[in-house]
């Protein structure tokens, strides 16, 4: 008699990334009805360009995936503290690819970063290596991903169009993937497969996962990256915060310690950002 997100992994996770499929597809319809009616701005792209953003496209499948996999087992603080990690490999192949000055806020930002991730998994009560594995595969692709695209070719593709090309490679790729990962027969386990209340609840997630893209989106080129990071900054807080009330999570001395080590890391990099803009 317990509540439906209270099942097994295996339906817990299909859930999860059956909402992934539902959020990439609502996504792709909304931005393709929305280009059609002159509401967002996707202009013809090349081949060129359209072929250079596919590594960029694979990583975002990857991001989505991995995080539904690894937010199915993780408490979303502990989450939140891994996928900051991700700033630690951009920072590393600015330094030593493409020999950028760093800053010594940036760089404290990034050992503190460091040091708050490789701790969690010695101070969580809650400790589930399968979740710790899929948040590396996570922060791994969000480096990646960032890379890619601060390396794109100036005026190559707005951001509504990288959005759009992530969302029809990802409803593709997901489709195609379902079947080896698993998650194509994991869907007969799932005890609310019928129950309209589920397939209400992943329309309003593709609903609001898309007015949350085109609400960043616009919020990143209304502002200053200082100011863009730091409403991202507090947006965290907030949902950590928040999670916190709403969820159940054991919380110890050492483990709340790793977490605000991790927020004056993200701190410290905000404010780098900030100086640097």
């Amino acid at each position: 008699g317990g509540a439906w997100w209270a099942s097994p992994f295996v339906p817990a996770t299909w859930l999860l990334t059956s909402r992934t499929r539902w959020q990439t597809l609502i996504g792709g319809l909304l931005l393709h009805v929305s280009w059609k009616l002159g509401w967002a701005e996707i202009n013809s792209t090349s081949r060129s360009d359209v072929s250079t953003w596919l590594p960029a496209s694979v990583l975002f499948v990857g991001i989505i995936y991995a995080g539904s996999r690894a937010l199915s087992k993780l408490a979303i603080p502990v989450f939140l503290t891994l996928h900051n990690v991700a700033e630690v490999i951009i920072c590393g192949h600015q330094k030593c690819f493409r020999k950028e000055k760093t800053s010594p806020e940036k760089i404290c930002s990034t050992l503190f970063l460091l040091a708050a991730a490789g701790c969690l998994p010695f101070n969580d009560p809650q400790f589930d290596p399968n979740g710790y594995f899929w948040a590396v595969i996570h922060l791994f692709c969000v480096g990646a991903y960032k890379i890619v695209q601060k390396s794109r070719k100036p005026n190559a593709l707005s951001d509504i169009e990288q959005q759009y090309l992530n969302y029809m490679f990802s409803v593709v790729l997901l489709a195609v993937a379902s079947h080896p990962t698993g998650d194509l027969f994991s869907v007969l386990d799932f005890p609310f497969l019928y129950f309209y209340r589920f397939h209400g609840s992943c329309c309003a997630s593709g609903l609001l996962g898309f007015f949350l893209m085109l609400s960043t989106v616009k919020l990143k080129n209304l502002v200053a990256p200082g100011q863009y990071a730091a409403w991202i900054f507090f947006a965290k807080v907030i949902t950590a915060g928040l999670s916190v009330l709403l969820f159940d999570m054991i919380l110890t001395n050492a483990m709340v310690g790793c977490l605000l080590l991790g927020g004056l890391g993200e701190a410290l990099l905000v404010f780098s950002e900030q100086k640097s803009s």
